[in-house]
């Protein structure tokens, strides 16, 4: 942020730098992956094209740059809502207008694997951050297009793969049904993953339900994929997938601009397999 007064309530520069992402129009792509982790938005980049790092401020790390010819973009989003709802905001105030979370999960089905992933359709809204834009009963589901795209992106690249609604949460612990420090739990934590199983809830992850709600309140194409670095029914923990999942997130980003081509060529809104064919 340069120096000078700026509008506290809406605190942009001039040429619209934002506060958090330090980023303006003209340094991202349209489609952006949102990793949690600042150090996989350099994993991402390093399978593109080309790239540059256009920012680097706190949490949030931002390249831009190729990938098999389409503009791309990745921007970290730290952990949890409230860093997704920034990263959303700030990102469509420089037209941004598609966002692909790419990141890890623990699974609630005894049957998935590992290193699997883990495609979300659509997420309970157990965070904190979307019970501040809308009512608890409005949905939380992603986009078919961006649906679409991670399973072509899948297939094509052989991934085993699932989908499934996730859960979102603020709490690794005990609103993962772990225990906190010494052992402290509360009986809703310990009920949470059978009442969720029972729901046909494939996974928990902290990020997704944040992002769902925000786009179809502002009427953005969202998605989110996660690698399984837990199987929570078997006790399972391994960091297994994670390139597994960056290369299903950038090869989704060039689908997503085929499909866009040809809704373009066709003169149409929707993506249907007639319009492809």
């Amino acid at each position: 942020m340069t120096k000078g007064k700026v509008s506290a309530r809406k605190p942009v520069t001039e040429d619209r730098k934002q506060y958090h992402l330090e980023v303006k129009e003209g340094d991202v792509a349209k489609t952006v992956l949102l990793p949690g982790d600042p150090q996989r938005v350099e994993r991402i980049s390093s399978l593109w094209d080309s790239f540059t790092e256009v920012a680097t401020h706190r949490q949030f790390v931002t390249h831009t740059g190729k990938y098999k010819g389409t503009d791309i973009s990745a921007c970290s989003t730290g952990i949890g809502g409230p860093g997704m709802a920034i990263v959303v905001e700030e990102l469509a105030n420089v037209n941004v207008d598609t966002f692909i979370r790419v990141g890890s999960c623990a699974t609630l089905k005894k049957d998935i694997e590992i290193g699997d992933l883990i495609i979300s359709t659509a997420a309970v809204r157990l965070d904190g951050t979307s019970k501040q834009y809308v009512r608890t009963e409005y949905p939380a589901s992603a986009s078919y297009e961006a649906i679409l795209a991670l399973i072509e992106a899948a297939e094509n690249l052989g991934f085993t793969y699932h989908l499934g609604i996730s859960a979102s949460t603020d709490s690794f612990y005990l609103g993962q049904s772990r225990p906190g420090y010494g052992g402290y739990f509360q009986s809703f934590s310990t009920a949470l993953i059978d009442d969720l199983q029972r729901a046909n809830v494939a996974n928990f992850e902290m990020e997704a339900a944040t992002l769902f709600t925000l786009g179809n309140i502002y009427g953005f194409r969202t998605g989110a994929v996660c690698a399984v670095y837990a199987n929570r029914l078997r006790d399972e923990f391994e960091v297994k997938g994670e390139m597994d999942v960056i290369k299903c997130g950038n090869e989704a980003v060039k689908i997503l601009a085929e499909i866009d081509a040809e809704k373009k060529a066709a003169g149409r809104d929707f993506w249907s397999r007639k319009i492809g064919l």
